[in-house]
């Protein structure tokens, strides 16, 4: 036995390592066509803008932007931030108080975690759900309810039933909030509508428990007109509000914020302290210096049009290559950075990921891993942003004789 064994907190063995890190691991490969982590195409990043900003900023701001920074973040980032939300979401009335920086939003999520969960509560996400937050919560030890989701987002009606039944049991105390990505889900793709939106507000005031809004992907939208945040719609009674600058700026500044009521803010800062103390000041400053240019919103455009490109690529791919089948269906996201493709129920895509990398030289994220309860063994997610159109076509063509041949 391991001699450390003995030494682990109960609630390390409640971590595993991200299945999305630990395949990824095997396609680090030129000859591989990867569609499975939802890593942004290099091209779509602001180089030159962000190149001259940062050299200002280092020669200029040195004092402020290589020193430590408070835990809250770079007030004039968070300055600048608020703006940027106001214009873009029309969320009006938030000061410096109600808005945290977080390295990142799979930090945003694991200090959520720490905060709301205590062993044994409940916590509501669609099925499928983003494994980063699985990942961030199930230290924590919750009971998950998975509630399914359809083309226009999370089924109301089973919602509806599942917090019945809670109430009925006298368990709906134990739920603390619901775990829900409205716009371009990930892994899904899909979209939850306007009427939806308002529902989950309702029975969130009916049955007393938090949304926590998760917002990575609204900014890429490729049609159809943008839906109001749940945070808006409700606003900010009972909802925190997750957005990140890692799909629209870039990764590596490494660039997650929180939206929400001063109190909630303010516990969620005390986490953080503990945690890491401050978000990098220097790649907040450079991030504030870039909003101020506004140069953003037509960076974003230029993002847009790329992708959307890609998108139309893969599903002409998937209607040109995949087996006419009715047991064979995909996602037509309206933005985003994936698809959710749904096999015949007795395929299984993980029991042949690893001919599909290593024979056929294609990588997707095999579904199962997205949902709480393990099921959805015959999906999978496909990433569209970072292959090149000519690679996505290719990568279509090779999975879709894959399946042919696993096919009955």
């Amino acid at each position: 036995m391991n001699e450390f064994e003995p030494k682990y907190a109960s609630r390390t063995k409640k971590i595993k390592a991200s299945l999305i890190r630990e395949l990824l691991r095997m396609t680090q490969f030129k000859d591989i066509i990867s569609f499975g982590g939802g890593v942004p195409d290099p091209e779509t990043f602001p180089i030159n803008t962000l190149k001259r900003i940062a050299y200002d900023v280092i020669e200029r701001e040195y004092a402020t932007a290589l020193q430590y920074g408070v835990t809250e973040g770079d007030r004039l980032f968070r300055e600048n931030l608020i703006r940027f939300i106001a214009e873009k979401d029309d969320i009006q009335g938030l000061d410096v108080d109600s808005v945290l920086v977080t390295t990142g939003s799979q930090q945003a999520l694991d200090l959520i975690g720490r905060i709301f969960i205590d062993e044994g509560d409940i916590i509501l996400v669609e099925g499928p759900t983003y494994l980063g937050a699985l990942s961030a919560f199930n230290i924590n030890g919750p009971h998950y309810i998975t509630i399914p989701l359809k083309d226009d987002g999370i089924d109301i009606d089973c919602l509806e039933n599942e917090l019945k039944e809670l109430e009925e049991s006298g368990e709906l105390k134990r739920v603390k909030f619901l775990y829900t990505i409205p716009n371009f889900h990930n892994p899904a793709g899909v979209t939850m509508s306007l009427e939806k939106r308002k529902k989950v507000i309702e029975f969130a005031q009916r049955y007393d428990f938090l949304i926590i809004e998760d917002d990575p992907y609204g900014l890429l939208r490729y049609e159809g007109e943008p839906i109001p945040p749940i945070f808006k719609l409700d606003s900010g009674e009972r909802t925190v509000l997750l957005n990140t600058f890692s799909k629209i700026l870039s990764p590596g500044l490494r660039l997650g914020t929180i939206v929400g009521k001063k109190e909630v803010i303010r516990k969620i800062v005390l986490a953080k302290q503990g945690a890491d103390l401050c978000t990098p000041t220097i790649t907040q400053r450079i991030a504030a210096r870039y909003l101020e240019t506004n140069e953003i919103m037509e960076d974003i455009k230029v993002t847009r049009d790329k992708y959307s490109k890609k998108l139309k690529t893969m599903l002409n791919a998937l209607e040109k290559y995949m087996p006419k089948d009715d047991s064979i269906s995909w996602t037509h996201p309206k933005g985003g950075l994936f698809l959710w493709m749904r096999l015949p129920n007795y395929m299984d895509t993980m029991q042949f990921f690893d001919e599909a990398v290593n024979e056929y030289k294609i990588a997707y994220i095999p579904g199962f891993s997205f949902y709480a309860d393990g099921s959805g063994k015959n999906t999978m997610r496909l990433s569209f942003c970072l292959p090149s159109e000519e690679k996505i076509e290719e990568g279509i063509k090779r999975l879709s004789n894959l399946i042919k041949k696993y096919m009955r």
